[in-house]
């Protein structure tokens, strides 16, 4: 953006004393008025550094969280018409100071840390899963002090930031960024551990004074229908993180689910080419969770969407091995007694049959099996259960991000680091 285009947007906020985007619609309760206010008197470090008091996303979170259903949504500005622009603005401050100016977090940090480091200089945190949860855990543990490791499966830090969110949406250098200027915190980085393989819990428990399990939970959730097991089914998790696509160029491909997720499988198969991309969706476009930019960037870009559908089942080819085609029914919205949000039901005899050559599952997550071999309660859905202070079953070891269920957009997983980071350094 242009200085004159970000006074403007800065001076559109009424810099609310109650502060409803912090308070009720920010997951990390970022102070925004304040932060709104140095850009308006041009003091972009200052708003960095209000900003660096809870997060260590901005120039992520900026781009992707869903602004108009989190801080945005309570902008006392929107009651009458367009909400401050309050991701764009925070992007903004991330891009002026970090990657114009060369400013870095430590300087937000330096004075804790050397006040800290004599309290804290004999006590060291493992952090599992170097993702949103993790590098936020990360951070604040090291602003007190702690000494962190951060134990990586892969070569690179970020988890689904990097691969998991396709480029159009968040560039890989805005996330490179972002970690080097967590790291730069005096994190240390052991990379190719991972549990279950070649990293021990109970090994790292006699080592360490606290472990923060972040790994996430990325196995894609299935539907449970006839012919999912058919080639051609694809999980939208997986297709992002490993980016191993099939040759989609001149394909009828069907996502299934209105997510963030879904908004995302769906734009990057047609850049890649496919003739044809349909969206089903067993609610109507106002139930969606996607945010409504990505709703409105996927149907500009020429994907369809089947709203109020469902499927009943996938079809295979004479060889009965492949996707051919899949059977839907439309649905009715109706509000049941104790549901908050309206419940799809199928109506009968609505049936109908539309030509695929893939499907993608863009239906939310679960953990992946490894983890009910950790020894620690899980709840109901798979996920490791936690008390009020992060912790799991066994005390030293702490959890967030949605491995732990939390809900599932970046801040949540950072606000969950956060937290935990609080906990850690209270029971030490």
């Amino acid at each position: 953006m242009e200085i004159k285009e970000v006074n403007e947007k800065a001076n559109y906020c009424l810099n609310c004393k109650i502060k409803p985007c912090s308070k009720k619609g920010c997951p990390l309760e970022n102070n925004i008025p304040e932060f709104i206010k140095e850009i308006k008197n041009e003091n972009y470090l200052n708003a960095y550094k209000i900003l660096s008091e809870t997060t260590v996303l901005p120039g992520v979170c900026g781009r992707i969280c869903p602004h108009e259903k989190q801080c945005q949504s309570a902008c006392v500005r929107g009651i009458k018409g367009n909400s401050v622009s309050i991701g764009e603005l925070e992007a903004f401050v991330f891009d002026k100071v970090v990657i114009e100016q060369r400013h870095n977090l430590y300087e937000c940090y330096k004075e804790d840390i050397e006040k800290n480091k004599k309290i804290y200089e004999n006590k060291k945190v493992a952090i599992i899963g170097g993702g949103p949860a993790g590098l936020t855990a990360g951070a604040f543990l090291a602003k007190n002090g702690i000494k962190v490791t951060i134990y990586e499966k892969y070569n690179y830090l970020g988890g689904l930031l990097m691969y998991g969110i396709p480029e159009f949406r968040l560039p890989k250098s805005i996330v490179k960024e972002t970690v080097k200027q967590i790291l730069n915190l005096g994190i240390e980085v052991k990379y190719n551990q991972e549990l279950g393989k070649n990293l021990n819990l109970e090994e790292l428990k006699k080592e360490y004074n606290a472990i923060f399990l972040s790994i996430g939970a990325n196995v894609s959730s299935k539907m449970g229908v006839e012919g999912e097991e058919l080639n051609g089914v694809f999980g939208g998790n997986e297709l992002l993180e490993y980016n191993l696509h099939p040759d989609y160029k001149g394909k009828n491909v069907a996502i299934v689910g209105g997510g963030n997720v879904a908004m995302d499988c769906a734009r990057t198969v047609k850049k890649l080419g496919a003739e044809s991309v349909k969206v089903i969706y067993r609610r109507a476009r106002e139930q969606m969770p996607a945010e409504k930019k990505e709703i409105e960037e996927a149907l500009d870009e020429g994907i369809e969407f089947l709203f109020q559908n469902n499927i009943v089942k996938i079809l295979s080819n004479n060889e009965g091995k492949n996707v051919e085609k899949v059977e839907l029914i439309k649905t009715e919205l109706i509000q049941k007694e104790g549901e908050a949000r309206l419940v799809p039901v199928n109506i009968p005899n609505s049936n109908y049959i539309i030509d695929v050559d893939y499907i993608i599952m863009a239906l939310g997550s679960k953990p992946a099996d490894f983890v009910n071999k950790l020894n620690l309660e899980l709840n109901k859905w798979g996920n490791i259960k936690i008390n009020e202070n992060y912790q799991t079953s066994d005390s030293k070891i702490y959890s967030g991000g949605d491995l732990a269920g939390i809900k599932g957009t970046v801040a949540w997983a950072a606000q969950s680091g956060r937290e935990a980071a609080k906990s850690i350094i209270r029971n030490l």
